[in-house]
C-alpha cells in the first residue's frame, strides 16, 4: 500500500517518470562521450605520440557522468515506486555531488577552452616543422580540409583554396567543445528538477509517517 495519497502520488509518478528520462539522458550523454572518443576526424587528429590529452580528458569525464546518471536514474526510479526515504535521499546526495562536480568541470573548461585549442595549434605546429612528423600534419591536412604556410613540404598544401589550419582547428574543437557544453548545461537543469521532486517526495512520506 503507497505511504503518499492526493498530490504527492501525483508527485511520485513524475518523480518516477523524470529518473526514466534522467536515465535516458545518461544513455544519451554516455553515447555522446563514445562518439567523441571514437569519432574518427578526433581520433586521427590527437591519437598521435606527442598529442595533447586534456581534450580526451574532458571526453572520459563525459563517459563517466553518463555511467553514473544511469546508475543514478535507476536507484531514482527504485526510490519514487518503493516510496524509500533511504533511497530517496541517496538518490538527492548523489546528484547534489554530481552537480557540484560537473560545475567545477564546466568552470575548468570554460577557463581552459583556448588552452586546450592553443595545445593542439601548438602540436601541429611542431609536428609541421619537424619532417619526423610530417604524416601527423598531412592528417590535420587532410582531416580539416586546411593548409599552412609554415609547411616545410610543398605536398602538404596541394590545395590552395584551403584555409589556414590554425583556424580550422580552432573552429573544429570549438564545436566539439560547445557540444559537451550544452550536453553539460542540459544535465545541470535536469539534476535540479530531480532533486526537488526527491525533496518534496521524501518529505512526502516523512509526514504521512508522522500522521500514521
Amino acid at each position: 500500500m503507497g505511504k503518499v495519497h492526493g498530490g504527492m502520488k501525483c508527485v511520485k509518478y513524475l518523480l518516477f517518470i523524470f529518473n526514466f528520462i534522467f536515465w535516458l539522458i545518461g544513455s544519451l550523454v554516455l553515447a555522446v562521450g563514445l562518439w567523441l572518443r571514437f569519432d574518427p576526424d578526433i581520433v586521427s587528429l590527437l591519437s598521435k605520440q606527442g598529442a595533447p590529452e586534456t581534450f580526451f580528458m574532458g571526453v572520459y569525464i563525459l563517459i563517466g557522468a553518463g555511467g553514473l546518471i544511469m546508475l543514478v536514474g535507476f536507484f531514482g526510479c527504485c526510490g519514487a515506486v518503493r516510496e524509500s526515504q533511504c533511497l530517496l535521499g541517496s538518490f538527492f546526495a548523489c546528484l547534489l555531488i554530481i552537480f557540484g562536480a560537473e560545475v567545477a568541470a564546466g568552470v575548468f573548461g570554460f577557463l581552459n577552452k583556448d588552452k586546450i585549442i592553443k595545445e593542439i595549434q601548438d602540436f601541429y605546429d611542431t609536428s609541421v616543422q619537424e619532417n619526423t612528423n610530417s604524416t601527423i600534419a598531412s592528417v590535420y591536412h587532410k582531416v580539416l580540409n586546411c593548409c599552412s604556410g609554415n609547411a616545410l613540404d610543398p605536398s602538404f598544401c596541394q590545395d590552395a583554396k584551403a584555409k589556414d589550419c590554425g583556424t580550422a582547428i580552432l573552429e573544429f574543437f570549438n564545436n566539439k567543445l560547445y557540444i559537451i557544453g550544452f550536453v553539460g548545461i542540459g544535465i545541470a537543469g535536469a539534476m535540479v528538477i530531480g532533486m526537488i521532486f526527491s525533496m518534496v517526495l521524501c518529505c512526502a512520506i516523512r509526514n504521512s509517517r508522522d500522521v500514521i
